[in-house]
């Protein structure tokens, strides 16, 4: 938004030409830009800016598009739109509408879309790298690569179902035979694509519970880790009530951080007894368990951190010199003793929870679309489908009309006006 160095106006479909052309007094050559002196209809001096015109369909929205690089002041741009909302056909863009033309006309396909709107909304660098990765048509190729698969195993159904009495037509049980282990080869792929880790994963950032008895110093480590007072600490039992979350990027890679509750079996009141339910809960979402307490009293948990907290106060007691010899890591929050090994330690667990790279992770609808594709490809061996062509052409076809709901072709109308909306006016 102005004031800025520059303001880019752009103005998209079949009125584009005509528009820049009443600007600028002409049309520069194609995807080249021009000094040109602006002017509207009463010959007004606007201002000297650099116009760009690209001729469709092979722009960035199909149609023909002009593109103004003004200088960046309010009065400047304001007055540019001005004088276009005053030619006749044209109107103001509304949000995400020149990358909704782009895929209703077929430049861009929904999994690039999606992933367009993760890359404007990325705040870290796993999430660039992520969302960069589906708008660029990493999610899209592989499926057209698994739709071509579909296609030639159709083609040889349906050669099968109407073409049986011709000479060089693979017939009888051979047909379902090859069916069948082509259908499965494409499920395992499939499935090797959904044991990968959610994108919402990395959208929202890993959750990293911090959890432990009362006074384990769990409040002092947030706010070490946040570097300010997020939460209050007090020698008091029971001080924290309620789950405290924060976001924090480590070494590029969202995390929410919350701090929880003491937990312990009797609470001091009710409220205190709230916030102890929480903070188990919290502990069965985690992605990451951060436990200040004892080893043995620490909660069943996939990927605990186990950490000898308070270290600056007990070092020399004996009793907590050899509880400490079975945690991960010695921790002093107040003196920064180990932070730096936790922080290493957080990162390394949680890039296994992370795409590899070069990998993309789906969101929950593509999952969802590609969860039925494998569904249906799943056939039981010996089962009536397993010898009968024609459940199996529709096994097929069924499976491509999943794949065809991750790239748009097909069943999306309903979430399309929700996801353009999430752009800017200028997308």
């Amino acid at each position: 938004m102005p004031p800025a160095a520059i303001g880019v106006v752009r103005v998209s479909g079949p009125g584009a030409g005509a528009a820049l052309t009443a600007l600028a007094g002409r049309l520069p050559e194609p995807r080249h830009a021009s000094l040109a002196a602006l002017k509207d209809a009463d010959g007004t001096p606007l201002d000297n800016a650099l116009i760009l015109w690209f001729p469709g369909p092979a722009t960035a929205t199909g149609d023909d598009l002009a593109e103004l690089h003004l200088h960046g002041g309010r009065a400047v741009v304001a007055a540019v739109e001005t004088a276009l909302a005053a030619m006749p056909g044209l109107r103001a863009a509304v949000a995400g509408e020149f990358t909704r033309r782009a895929f209703d006309n077929g430049r861009i396909d929904l999994a690039e879309a999606e992933g367009l709107a993760d890359l404007l909304a990325a705040e870290t660098e796993s999430q660039r790298v992520q969302a960069l990765g589906m708008a660029s048509g990493h999610v899209s190729r592989a499926v057209a690569e698994w739709q071509d698969r579909l296609l030639g195993l159709m083609a040889g159904a349906e050669a099968e179902l109407n073409f049986a009495d011709e000479d060089d037509v693979e017939v009888g049980d051979a047909v379902a035979r090859r069916l069948i282990s082509g259908m499965g080869e494409l499920a395992g792929e499939l499935g090797e694509w959904l044991a990968r880790p959610a994108a919402e994963v990395i959208a929202e950032g890993l959750s990293v519970v911090i959890a432990g008895p009362p006074n384990a110093g769990k409040s002092t480590l947030i706010n070490a880790l946040a570097q300010r007072e997020l939460a209050i600490v007090s020698p008091v039992a029971g001080t924290t009530r309620d789950v405290i979350e924060t976001v924090l990027a480590l070494d590029g890679i969202a995390m929410r951080f919350s701090d929880t509750a003491g937990i312990r079996s009797e609470s001091a009141d009710a409220i205190e007894a709230i916030g102890i339910d929480r903070a188990k809960a919290a502990v069965e979402g985690a992605d990451i368990l951060l436990w200040l307490g004892p080893p043995n009293e620490a909660p069943d948990h996939p990927r605990p951190i186990l950490i000898a907290a308070k270290a600056d106060r007990w070092r020399g007691d004996v009793a907590a010199e050899a509880r400490a010899a079975h945690c991960d890591l010695v921790l002093s929050a107040a003196t920064g003793e180990g932070m730096d090994s936790l922080h290493k330690y957080i990162v390394e667990m949680a890039r296994t929870l992370l795409p590899r790279e070069g990998d993309a992770a789906l969101r929950q609808r593509q999952r969802a679309a590609l969860a039925e594709a494998k569904q249906w490809l799943e056939v039981e061996a010996g089962s009536r489908e397993a010898v009968d062509l024609i459940l199996l052409a529709e096994r097929l076809r069924l499976a491509a009309t999943a794949l065809d709901r991750i790239t748009g072709r097909a069943g999306v109308e309903e979430m399309l006006d929700a996801l353009f909306g999430r752009f800017c006016i200028g997308k």
